[in-house]
């Protein structure tokens, strides 16, 4: 028998995403490429545990907004609004499982613009055109909305500012690009929200501290 993929090599790793065994060089090379792998296929976590271990800085060209500066006390101030962005984004990928990084980071980016806007006085609105991301993009949208309701309704008035969830979502996406690895179907970013900020079914699970980046 033969690799699957390649038709040269000898098969020795089973791809639970391919239901058969293929060979370790296409395992290494379609990973998160062509083969949309589960999250907790093993050679899948040992290959983002590698990643981790040997990831580099970011190059200023893909550092997201890298004009925009906040202190790291800002973010934690409005922490309960990131856990609420990531609780939305897990939330999705519940119903939606194909969701992957790119679709996340398309999602985030087209928020970011919007808000931008808003903060200049001018309501303009592009949501991504990929239908995955365009969806994403309305629930996180839905979820702000909701969040400044709440926040006028327990103090009279909203204090959540268009121009801090403007930040708030740069440092998600910074956080993001700097845990994903950047193949087609990644869902490494996806893995590390999961596992910081658990969705209640996951609550009793002890989860890491975040890193910020």
């Amino acid at each position: 028998m033969s690799c699957p993929i390649c038709e040269k090599r000898r098969p020795e790793r089973f791809c639970p995403a391919k239901g058969e065994k293929i060979c370790a060089v296409c395992c290494g090379r379609e990973r998160e490429v062509t083969i949309d792998c589960p999250s907790d296929c093993p050679y899948l976590v040992a290959a983002h545990r590698y990643e981790r271990e040997h990831r580099k800085p970011l190059v200023p060209q893909d550092f997201p907004y890298r004009d925009i500066e906040f202190s790291v006390d800002f973010v934690y101030e409005r922490w309960p609004v990131v856990a609420g962005l990531a609780a939305a984004i897990l939330g999705f990928h519940v119903q939606n499982k194909d969701l992957n990084d790119a679709a996340i980071f398309s999602a985030l980016e087209a928020l970011a613009e919007t808000l931008r806007t808003l903060g200049t006085g001018i309501y303009y609105e592009r949501p991504p055109d990929a239908p995955l991301a365009r969806s994403l993009y309305a629930q996180l949208a839905e979820f702000i909305q909701e969040a400044k309701k709440q926040e006028s309704a327990r103090t009279g008035f909203s204090a959540l500012k268009d121009s801090e969830i403007f930040r708030l979502i740069i440092f998600l996406l910074r956080l993001g690009k700097t845990e994903t690895n950047g193949r087609p179907r990644s869902r490494a970013f996806l893995d590390f929200l999961r596992a910081r900020f658990p969705l209640p079914a996951e609550s009793a699970k002890e989860s890491p501290r975040i890193i910020v980046p």
